[in-house]
């Protein structure tokens, strides 16, 4: 009945979901899943393949969660908030291009009309039951493990790189593996030839110790993959573990090794004692770094929430500045985009054509002359501040992996331009960097080459700009940023629970490290006085150092170039922040 009462006829009020390896992606009662076709919607009337993308499970799920901020159960609105605009940024995302434009346009459509302007508040109320009902049987996608596998993304066949060691160490740690033959036993011990390992001898008759059972378990999950827990009941064990281990004649009994090599052994069913035994052996394989036994709870309070500049500048203006370029499409369109969002909110200002906007970027370092080519660069900075955008910009480029293909060309441009850059162009650049931390997509990209030696070059330079205040400031913003997330993955070594990060993450190049925290302390050395510069580059400076190889280059810097006496002329010149530098010069004294 749309002809008569709107005067346009529509085919369907279209629900839309996204469908890769069997799972339904929609946007609903927030972010919601379940197995393809198994929703409340039913079949769906029409499948149509998107494209393939090789992006791993593991990024397609952490840029899932970051919109789960803008795609919010109370933020559906079926007009202008809907599933269609959720899969059409997934999709962007996903393979570089939306869903087809009769389904986006549509509400636009009914709205356009009166009597579709007059029936909005009606129909919304009508059909919020069904768009918002709960998951019939939510089914959430296996996250990928370090093991070798094949998955299909929308017929895009993708393989693991991962070793089987790796594969095999993350099956057989964090639990207790029951092993009953030598060869099994053999085969952990094996695995834990560079850290440590623990049996517990047991038997179905021993009553004592099933006292040790459950704390047996929770020091397994505890230490996670610093330690290979075995389990070895004698009633059905071979006969070899018996020959392999002659001198246990009691149970329980506990054997442990540290890097292939036998170092304790006891008897008895004391929890307490396990316990002390466990974290002394794990104390033993993984000696602490005296950083981390230092109280500094003034330095790691310090927020860790990335600078971003998201001031939005008058669009019209920057437009002209570009002259002719300015008029391309793309331009057109992202200034809308920013437009809507500014105006808004995000929940209100669909993506524009991203992959052209790239392309456009891409191009303006030979379209615009240096001096005007800080207003292309100023677009894009306002756009990263979205998670959307900034999600796809992360993940622009070829394969599985590899290097943000627009980032990599800007950055390199102005690093190759030097000196010669002109003063908005290098702001501008220091500004973008900063905007990249916005998602965590970015960080595995911005902590290694070729991004990492780019931001490192870049921000370095602008420290030692005398000439420019705003300049030193924006670089001190962009080394708080690159510490930040260097320390975050460095505490993931040093926690508790895990030697190893997750895939793709790792600090920044040694020599990187050197350079950055060569500069922090020059520009610290310098200062005459204690202001927000100062305190920047401080907490940096302390982010940096805390938790570094002891026996490495950035220990010995910080040694060589007397960090230390330089944080203490600074305690005299601070205020409220003298206990923080306390804490600071407490760590470069080691």
């Amino acid at each position: 009945m749309s002809q008569s009462f709107l005067g346009t006829h529509i085919d369907a009020v279209y629900h839309t979901s996204i469908v890769i390896d069997g799972i339904e992606y929609y946007f609903g009662q927030g972010i919601q899943t379940s197995r393809a076709g198994a929703t409340h919607h039913g079949r769906p009337m029409e499948t149509i393949q998107l494209g393939k993308t090789e992006l791993p499970l593991e990024v397609i799920l952490e840029y899932l969660e970051s919109l789960k901020d803008v795609y919010t159960p109370e933020s559906y609105d079926l007009f202008m908030h809907n599933c269609n605009n959720f899969s059409h940024d997934f999709s962007m995302f996903l393979v570089g291009k939306g869903i087809p434009e009769h389904i986006t346009s549509l509400p636009q459509t009914v709205l356009e009309t009166p009597f579709g302007q007059m029936l909005r508040p009606q129909i919304e109320a009508a059909m919020r039951p069904i768009t918002q009902a709960p998951t019939p049987q939510s089914t959430a996608p296996l996250r990928p493990h370090t093991s070798a596998h094949t998955s299909t993304h929308n017929g895009a066949q993708q393989t693991s790189s991962a070793q089987p060691a790796e594969s095999l160490l993350a099956a057989s740690t964090g639990r207790v593996n029951n092993v009953t033959a030598i060869q099994e036993v053999d085969r952990l011990l094996d695995l834990a030839k560079d850290r440590c390992a623990i049996i517990f001898f047991t038997s179905a008759t021993c009553a004592p110790c099933k006292l040790v059972y459950q704390p047996f378990d929770d020091l397994a999950a505890e230490a996670g993959s610093k330690c290979v827990f075995l389990k070895i009941d004698f009633s059905h064990a071979e006969r070899s573990i018996n020959v392999r281990y002659p001198n246990v004649r009691a149970t329980p009994t506990f054997v442990t090794y540290i890097r292939g090599e036998k170092r304790d052994e006891w008897s008895g069913a004391d929890p307490r004692q396990l316990r002390s035994n466990v974290h002394m052996l794990l104390h033993a394989a993984f000696p602490p770094h005296p950083h981390l036994e230092k109280s500094t709870p003034l330095l790691l309070k310090q927020s860790q929430r990335p600078v971003t500049f998201s001031k939005v500048p008058p669009l019209d203006r920057v437009v002209v500045k570009m002259g002719n370029v300015g008029k391309d499409s793309a331009v057109t369109s992202i200034v809308s985009f920013i437009d809507a969002r500014e105006r808004f909110g995000a929940i209100e200002a669909p993506l524009s054509n991203l992959p052209q906007f790239a392309d456009f970027m891409r191009k303006s370092t030979a379209s615009l002359p240096p001096e005007l080519l800080f207003t292309a660069f100023d677009l894009l900075r306002i756009t990263l501040t979205d998670v959307r955008v900034a999600g796809f910009f992360a993940e622009e480029h070829k394969g599985a992996t590899g290097t943000p293909a627009t980032i990599h060309h800007l950055l390199s441009h102005v690093e190759d331009l030097g000196a010669a850059a002109p003063y908005p162009l290098r702001l501008t650049t220091l500004h973008l960097a900063c905007n990249l931390f916005t998602s965590p997509l970015f960080i595995p990209h911005l902590l290694s080459a070729p991004l990492s030696s780019s931001l490192v070059s870049l921000l370095t330079n602008a420290l030692l700009d005398e000439k420019y205040p705003a300049l030193k400031a924006s670089a001190l913003s962009l080394a708080m940023n690159l510490a930040s997330a260097n320390h975050k993955i460095r505490m993931k070594k040093h926690s508790a629970t895990t030697t190893q990060s997750r895939p793709g993450e790792a600090e920044l190049s040694e020599a990187e490290q050197v350079e950055l925290l060569a500069s922090l302390l020059e520009t610290l050395s310098i200062e005459d006085k204690w202001c927000d510069n100062t305190k920047m580059a401080i907490i940096a400076t302390g982010w940096l150092v805390y938790g570094a190889d002891m026996e490495g280059e950035v220990h010995d810097l910080w040694k060589v170039m007397d960090a230390a006496g330089t944080v203490g002329k600074l305690q005299a010149r601070a205020a409220e922040d003298r206990l923080m530098l306390k804490e600071i010069k407490g760590l470069v004294d080691i």
